[in-house]
């Protein structure tokens, strides 16, 4: 999470939407950053909006503007998956080595799932049930929208460099998972639909 003071602006971390290289190359520039650990450096937007978001308007007399990126849904998991087959995974139980995209997903899918497909939801990180959610979201897939908005918003040109990118693998899923992963994740697609592209 990166915050802004004089912008008044702050940029929440989605996880798997390149969080890393935008906090790599904007660090330098915000008033405060939260890189680790990754519990805070991925604060969702209830979290912000209950404590974080008032200490700030307190403090600087003025609301302040929160943005971040949604990635298409299936893409998203698709990130988690390939992230979660690297050979550093510390815990096992979150690997997915040795196992297939349409498995992972089918576990995504269950309730409760297991360890290494709990990687939540980007409609629960960035628009919980009943509460505010985020003021401008853009879609990951259309990136230099976002960083046209944050160049004009900091008034100066931004290069994302390319870091943390996961290993390629095989992301075929079957008709069946792909139907139920439409339904699990009808929220996430419903607020990902709702984009202007």
């Amino acid at each position: 999470m990166l915050v802004f003071w004089e912008q008044r602006l702050a940029i929440l971390a989605t996880p798997k939407t390149g969080s890393t290289a935008i906090e790599a190359a904007l660090e330098s520039m915000a008033s405060m950053a939260i890189q680790r650990p990754p519990v805070l450096k991925h604060t969702p937007v209830q979290r912000f909006h209950r404590f974080i978001g008032p200490y700030l308007e307190t403090t600087s007399g003025g609301p302040f503007t929160v943005v971040a990126l949604m990635r298409e849904p299936r893409d998203w998991l698709g990130s988690w998956f390939r992230y979660r087959q690297r050979d550093d995974i510390s815990e096992a139980a979150k690997s997915t080595r040795g196992m297939t995209f349409d498995a992972f997903v089918n576990a995504w899918c269950d309730d409760p799932q297991p360890a290494f497909a709990a990687v939540g939801s980007q409609a629960r990180f960035l628009q919980p049930k009943g509460e505010k959610g985020v003021d401008h979201l853009f879609r990951y897939e259309e990136i230099e929208t976002f960083v046209q908005f944050l160049e004009d918003r900091l008034d100066c040109e931004i290069i994302l460099p390319r870091l943390n990118v996961s290993p390629t693998a095989d992301l075929h899923l079957a008709p069946a998972t792909e139907a139920r992963l439409r339904i699990t994740a009808a929220r996430d697609y419903a607020l990902y639909e709702s984009l202007t592209p």
